[in-house]
This record gives structure tokens, C-alpha cells and sequence, in this order.
């Protein structure tokens, strides 16, 4: 195996790994400090913060010949027997070096910078800056610029790294951004007349190194040290995002991509991104209701578990309408509490909502038409309950001919989905019960004398299980924040309804779907941050059954 030194350790690669000196030194566990590289961009090379020593090693006398200058670490190759030295003298004194000349004209405003806690200028400047400030300080003036709706920049914090500049040429492919002037005078801008306006331009502001580019939808909002951080998925799309939600007391601030090379690499859209709103809605579904003869009234939680039970039953006929918005195990308890009712009980999967068409970018990244996170799981699901998958036409149809008695419809999308024409078929059901985040023409439908409850639902930071993207792979994810108060997710609901004990457990659902359903035997084991390719399992299974 190919072997690189760094710092004199020893470490091993691919053969086949195409890696820098960053990237070489991360596996023995060293971080060279730099601004302008990054792994989902072009190499440039224009910070010079990650300069290192190098050398090689012949591999027949084992002795080194170091080159007699730095180099960036970044746009330098490793390959067999590379020597890289990156704690040197030399190397200190070059960091420091980069460093100060950084600050002499970076504005040192960091109490009302929306980076500090998080500014890499800040990090390096405790580890590898100088350890007094040799210039003085001189009067700044912090100009602000709007380059697009949701992007402000501050054009003196910038270091002119060009993160962003890159991004919008090789990742979103609109290169609305660009470099004015030349030397101490350059600048980050928009072209004139072409805002930065694509559905990918708030991932300019993780990108950047400091504090030059802030999201109007966070700045001055909390500080990032407040902040609590739970690995999530995002529910806006089938692309299933991972992402991590950053959240204060029970409230969301903002949502940041989470590396992952299989889904959405190091990205994520706007419409993710600022899609968390509608979970601090005051328009919210926040309490049970139970409409009947005898007038409308709100329901304790622990009554709803036996009460809802006995309605549906009473009713008789009862079909069921699993969202794609809820996780596998939420779907699998849901259709094994309508069995348990009713034997018979129709399970078809709920509205799959689209928007649009499917767009890709040149940096690979495919935001999705369909925008739901979960439709795969719940297919898989519905599809062991069989016969085959019904879905919400044939729901419909079954409605409209009389033979569903008892309808369970679950929703929870964050936007209206529903019209009153389209609620109409279900006004003479003798049991309707809805659960969603918002009041509906649904939820709203006077049913006489029939029995009508709404149920509040809760949204994808609200929740824990697992979904299935549209490239079948299974993410588990925990909950962030806690839903409003009162609110029961519908996975704790089931739980109870199921007659289980104890806190819901997602885990403990995922190993009997894993027993039962042969498709989502891996939600057994511990899945990776980055999840599972369902297919990789079912392909083994094909193979085993062929060979047998």
C-alpha cells in the first residue's frame, strides 16, 4: 500500500486515492489550517495559509530529500513516500506571518460579527497567530452590501478566499458572483443586474471562512455558542438532505448541510434551508378535538388512545391514509394499529406532492420534485401489509364507493395540500380523523351526525425514526426540538395505542421491522451517519436466491 509521513507517522492510502497534503495529514489525525481550499471546489491556492514542508522518501535507501521551500498544502499531491512536515518552524512562522497581514485590514468588530464562536480567522489567529499585534489599530468602516435576497455581504471582514465565487461557477452553475478590481483593492461583488438569486446561494455562507457573507434569515438572531446541534434530515424534498438543526429552547434558528457523499455531498437548497419556519407557525394544530352529536370538545392525550380506538372501531370499514411525511417506524406502527382494529383495513399511501421538475446542478446536487422525504419507506411498508400498494386514488375510490366507514387520513405537510372540492368524498364518512400540522377544508368538513377528530402532527425536526430518500437510502435521525406544548408526535401516540410501556423507542420498532420485512432487514444494525443503500441488500438477497 502506498504509505505518506506526516510528522514523521506513518500512514496508509488507496492506491487508487487521488489526496492533497490537507486531506493526507486529516488521516493521521493533524488539521492543516487554510481559508480558500475546500473539498467541493478548485484548487487556487490563494490563501497560503496551509503552506507545509514536503519531501519524499526513496523507497529503496529510505533516505528524504525535503523541497527547499513551503508549498500549499492544498495543491500539493500525496502520493508514495511524500514527506509532509507541518509543525515546523518555518511552517509556525509562515502561518503567523498569513495571519497578521489578515488582520492589519480585517475590521476587529467580532462582538457584532454573526461569525464569532464559529470564524476560522478567529481560531487561527489563537493557534497560529503572532502573539502580539504589531500594527495599530486602524478605523473601519464596515460597508454592507446586499448581493441577493436572502445574502448580505460585509465587504471589509472578507479575505478574498473566493469560496463563494467558485461555488456559483462550479456547484450552482449561475456565477452570479465575481472578483472587481485587482490587488489591495479587489472585492467580492454580484454582476450588475444578476443578483445572487439561485435556489443554492445560502451555501455561500457556510462556505465562507468568516464573517463577509451572512444570511439575512439569521443575522444578529442568536449567538452560535447558545446554539444546540442535532444531526437531522430534511423533510422539504425526496433528496432527504443530511443536514444538522441548530436549535435554542425548543426553538429552531437555522439548518446547515451535513457532509454526506451519497446524498447531497456538502449542500444544501434554499428551500430546505429556510423551510423550518412553518414549525413555529401560531396557526398550528396545538390541541385534540373530538366533534360528535352532542357538540365539538378537546380530548386529554390518555383518553385519545382508547377513545380514537373504540371510534374507529365502532365505525367499522376503516381505511387509512399513511403520509410520506411520516418515518418507517411511525408508518409500521400506524398500519399495525389499523390491523389490529380492522383486519381488513385498507392502507394506501397518502398525497405524494410534486413541484416542478427535478433540477440539476453541475456540482451534482439534484433538488427533487417530489416533496415528501419518505415515500420509499412507506412503500416498503405498506407493500408487507399488501396485497400490493394502494395509494390515495384508490383511497378515494374506495371512499366514494361506500365501503370505507372509518377514515384515518395523516398528513403533516407544511403546506396546504388539500382543496375543498378534493375533501368533499369524505363528508359522509361515520368516523373522520385527521392529523396534520394546519387546519384544513378537511379537518373543517362538518360531518352531521358522524364523528369527526382532529389530531395535531409534528414536523421533521419534531420526530425521530428513519426515511428513505429517492436514491433508497435509509437515514435514521433523532428529534431536535420538542414539538408545542401538548402536542403528542404521532409516533409516541402509536406507541401508546400499540399497549407498549415506557418511552416510544424508535430503535425498538426498527428491529422488528427489520425481523419482518426482508427490504428493511439493515434498519437492524446501527446505520452510519451517512445511512444505507437499501438496494445494496436487496442486490445481495437476489444473488443468494440465484445461487441457491
Amino acid at each position: 500500500m502506498p504509505t505518506v509521513i506526516v510528522d514523521g507517522r506513518e500512514i496508509e492510502i488507496g492506491a487508487h486515492e487521488r489526496l492533497n497534503c490537507i486531506e493526507a495529514a486529516r488521516r493521521a489525525g493533524t488539521e492543516i489550517p487554510h481559508y480558500c481550499w475546500h473539498p467541493g471546489l478548485s484548487v487556487v491556492a490563494s490563501c497560503r495559509m496551509c503552506l507545509v514542508e514536503t519531501g519524499s522518501r526513496d523507497a529503496a535507501t529510505g533516505k528524504i530529500t525535503m523541497v527547499p521551500k513551503l508549498v500549499p498544502g492544498c495543491q500539493t499531491p500525496a502520493k508514495d513516500g511524500t514527506v509532509i512536515v507541518t509543525d515546523s518552524p518555518l511552517v509556525r512562522e509562515s502561518r503567523a506571518r498569513v495571519e497578521e497581514a489578515l488582520l492589519i485590514d480585517h475590521p476587529i468588530d467580532c462582538p457584532i460579527c454573526d461569525k464569532a464562536g464559529e470564524c476560522l480567522l478567529q481560531d487561527y489567529h489563537f493557534q497560529h497567530g503572532q502573539p502580539q499585534r504589531r500594527a495599530d489599530l486602524q478605523p473601519f468602516h464596515s460597508r454592507r452590501r446586499d448581493v441577493g435576497p436572502t445574502v448580505t455581504l460585509f465587504v471589509d471582514r472578507c479575505i478574498m478566499c473566493t469560496r463563494c465565487v467558485r461555488f456559483t461557477r462550479e456547484v450552482s452553475g449561475t456565477a452570479e458572483l465575481m472578483v472587481t478590481s485587482r490587488g489591495a483593492k479587489e472585492e467580492i461583488d454580484s454582476f450588475p443586474g444578476f443578483p445572487l438569486d439561485n435556489k443554492l446561494a445560502g451555501n455561500v455562507v457556510d462556505l465562507c471562512p468568516v464573517g463577509a457573507l451572512g444570511d439575512k434569515d439569521f443575522l444578529y438572531q442568536q449567538r452560535v455558542w447558545f446554539l444546540k446541534r442535532e444531526a437531522n434530515v430534511c423533510g422539504g424534498c425526496a433528496t432527504g438532505c443530511s443536514i444538522v438543526t441548530e436549535h435554542n429552547q425548543d426553538t429552531v434558528y437555522r439548518l446547515k448541510p451535513r457532509e454526506n457523499p451519497h446524498v447531497n455531498r456538502w449542500w444544501m437548497c434554499d428551500d430546505g434551508r429556510y423551510g423550518w419556519h412553518h414549525l413555529h407557525d401560531p396557526a398550528r394544530v396545538a390541541e385534540v378535538t373530538r366533534r360528535a352529536p352532542g357538540g365539538e370538545s378537546a380530548v386529554d392525550w390518555p383518553d385519545v388512545v382508547s377513545r380514537l380506538r373504540a371510534d374507529l372501531a365502532a365505525a367499522g370499514g376503516l381505511a387509512v391514509a399513511v403520509s410520506p411525511m411520516l418515518t418507517v417506524e411511525e408508518a409500521w406502527m400506524l398500519a399495525t394499529v389499523a390491523r389490529e382494529i380492522d383486519p381488513s383495513a385498507l392502507l394506501a399511501l397518502g398525497p405524494v406532492p410534486h413541484s416542478g421538475t427535478d433540477e440539476t446542478y453541475p456540482g451534482g446536487f439534484t433538488i427533487r420534485a417530489e416533496k415528501c422525504p419518505n415515500r420509499r419507506g412507506v412503500e416498503a411498508v405498506l407493500a408487507h401489509f399488501g396485497p400490493g400498494i394502494s395509494r390515495w386514488d384508490d383511497l378515494l375510490d374506495h371512499v366514494r364507493s361506500g365501503r370505507a366507514k372509518a377514515v384515518w387520513i395523516t398528513a403533516a405537510y407544511p403546506a396546504p395540500w388539500i382543496d375543498a372540492a378534493a375533501a368533499a368524498p369524505f363528508a359522509g364518512v361515520s368516523c373522520l380523523v385527521v392529523q396534520d400540522l394546519f387546519a384544513s377544508p378537511l379537518s373543517e368538513l362538518d360531518g352531521g351526525g358522524a364523528v369527526r377528530w382532529r389530531l395535531p402532527a409534528v414536523g421533521f425536526a419534531e420526530r425521530a425514526g428513519t426515511w428513505v430518500n429517492a436514491g433508497h437510502r435509509a437515514q435514521c435521525f433523532e428529534q431536535a426540538i420538542r414539538p408545542p406544548a401538548g402536542v403528542w408526535p404521532e409516533g409516541r401516540l402509536l406507541w401508546n395505542m400499540l399497549g407498549r410501556r415506557g418511552l416510544y423507542d424508535p430503535a425498538v420498532i426498527r428491529a422488528e421491522i427489520a425481523a419482518a420485512v426482508p427490504a428493511l432487514a439493515v434498519l437492524g444494525d446501527d446505520l452510519p451517519a451517512t445511512g444505507l443503500d437499501l438496494r445494496i441488500l436487496q442486490l445481495a438477497a437476489t444473488e443468494s436466491a440465484t445461487h441457491t
